[in-house]
């Protein structure tokens, strides 16, 4: 070959570029150059952390009514969910456990206001843990493990928190991103700090993914750009970021049918690998997949407020909290005041109301988050000028790799349904692989006071750990026992009783077991 075409033709070379880009599908790509500084005026900065806010809320309640009704199917178009301006204040009176997904981040944005930004992890975690509300998966096993000694980052790891993966922080993230205008490192630095209370992995992804976009969302008006701009935070080779490239590519080759998306997501990401409720059953709460059905909403809505919303719900499983980030994304975005009329209607009955477990309302939360902002701002390189603010604008960086579950792979789900009494005082069971988690909870029959129950767990006729299982839903331990780090072969597991007094048990449920070697590779038809 002649070697001119590649050194002096550039005329020729160049055209091959094109032609390659075209070939490849990068000529879709926005190429959008961001300024260093951005000035934004002091009343549009409110606006947009208003519309935060408030999009979460909104979201949330639009969803409520179909969280995990719709487990690996879609909801269809015939399926009708209301809305009117009733619909929020109903909610707040009447389930106020809906709104998890904002109570979770005011416990944070209390710390900060009370302490000040630079208020320690150890502050966090245990406001966190001691809460009066509720909770359920990594969060409730993170709490278990705070109260037990474990502090994070240890109580957000795979190894201590068989939910690591799940979407937890990805639901409470929003003002780690609400309070960084423009600076989507900075809101990561705050993930990483927090989200490991009760995350790691894919699930601390998912909170970094999510508060980037609301960083970006206060200084470009491009959803597209901001979806695929703060994918830059995520490491390519983490799976949380290879299904959400997956989604941006789906929408690239196909912009106009979300189902099709929709039904790309599900062949390929639906398995859940960790999660001991989600593991060869319908049901996931894994942080990439409905990460994914959040960007199916913002990409395919194409700015739309009521498309948005209304996909990222119809796309299911935990159909409340999705559409909730990305209403949040986009009314930041957009800003509050250009929330359409019909997505606000009940919302001035609302605002001035606190949140269930909390002494915060949207109206006092409005406030406060635009405080932190504007400190987020100054302590970044950025000024406050008259009636607007300069902010030092921050180019999206991959935060490090790290992978939970890695080398393991659930082979077996088995159903063990046995309960552990005063009388009845062991449960054996054989396992084959190289772990396994096994599900559960403690509980009394009748009306009884709370107790604290107790087992000793054995593995291969050496004892391993004495576990204790709280009565109390607040603080109970999400499962029974686990451990991820057997040699591969067969093994005995035994659960003995230590302290169960007469009339509670402890309920041994499924065990789930793992494997070094891949199903999926050892599969022959």
């Amino acid at each position: 070959m002649n070697k001119k075409y590649f050194t002096t033709d550039k005329l020729f070379l160049s055209s091959c570029i094109v032609a390659i880009l075209i070939f490849s599908g990068c000529s879709q790509k926005k190429v959008t150059t961001v300024p260093e500084k951005i000035s934004i005026l002091k009343s549009e900065l409110l606006d947009k952390i208003k519309g935060g806010w408030a999009g979460q809320v909104i979201g949330c309640t639009y969803g409520g009514p179909t969280e995990f009704q719709w487990n690996g199917t879609m909801i269809d178009d015939h399926v009708p969910i209301p809305w009117d301006d009733t619909r929020m204040v109903w909610y707040y009176e009447n389930s106020p456990g809906l709104y998890d997904d904002v109570y979770m981040d005011l416990t944070f944005v209390d710390v900060f206001e009370k302490h000040g930004l630079d208020a320690p992890d150890s502050l966090h975690a245990l406001a966190f843990a001691h809460a009066e509300y509720p909770l359920w998966h990594a969060n409730q096993a993170a709490r278990y493990n705070i109260l037990n000694g474990i502090m994070p980052p240890a109580s957000g790891h795979w190894k201590n928190n068989p939910h690591a993966d799940d979407i937890d922080f990805q639901i409470e993230a929003d003002f780690a991103g609400l309070m960084s205008p423009g600076m989507a490192n900075s809101a990561a630095a705050i993930c990483d700090r927090i989200g490991r209370i009760m995350n790691y992995g894919d699930g601390l992804y998912g909170g970094i993914y999510v508060a980037a976009m609301y960083s970006l969302a206060f200084v470009h008006n491009d959803i597209e750009f901001i979806v695929e701009e703060a994918l830059k935070t995520i490491p390519a080779e983490s799976q949380f970021y290879q299904c959400i490239a997956d989604v941006i590519k789906w929408y690239r080759n196909n912009p106009d049918d979300w189902k099709s998306a929709w039904f790309e997501v599900q062949k390929k990401w639906t398995h859940d690998k960790g999660c001991p409720d989600g593991v060869f059953v319908p049901f996931n709460i894994d942080a990439k997949i409905n990460a994914a059905y959040i960007v199916i909403g913002l990409l395919y809505g194409k700015g739309d407020y009521g498309a948005t919303i209304d996909i990222s719900t119809r796309c299911g499983y935990d159909s409340d909290c999705n559409p909730a980030n990305a209403a949040g994304i986009l009314g930041t975005m957009i800003g509050y005041d250009n929330i359409p009329d019909y997505w606000m209607q009940g919302m001035d009955k609302v605002e001035d109301m606190n949140f269930k477990y909390t002494e915060m309302s949207l109206n006092k939360v409005y406030d406060i988050g635009f405080r932190h902002a504007v400190e987020m701002i100054k302590r970044n390189g950025g000024s406050e000028n008259g009636d607007s603010f300069t902010i030092q604008y921050q180019t999206p960086q991959t935060v490090p790799l790290e992978i939970g579950f890695e080398g393991i792979y659930p082979t077996q789900r088995k159903s063990i349904n046995r309960r552990l009494t005063a009388q009845t005082n062991e449960v054996s069971l054989d396992i084959t692989g190289c772990g396994f988690a096994l599900t559960g909870y403690a509980a009394a029959t009748g009306d009884r006071k709370d107790e604290v129950l107790e087992a000793d767990i054995y593995i291969d006729d050496k004892f391993t750990e004495t576990i204790k299982m709280p009565t109390s839903s607040l603080i109970r331990k999400h499962e029974v026992t686990w451990n991820y780090d057997l040699p591969e072969g067969k093994h005995t597991i035994q659960v003995k009783v230590k302290h169960i007094p007469e009339n509670y048990f402890i309920h041994v449920r499924d065990v789930i077991m793992y494997s070094e070697k891949d199903p999926e590779k050892q599969i022959h038809f």
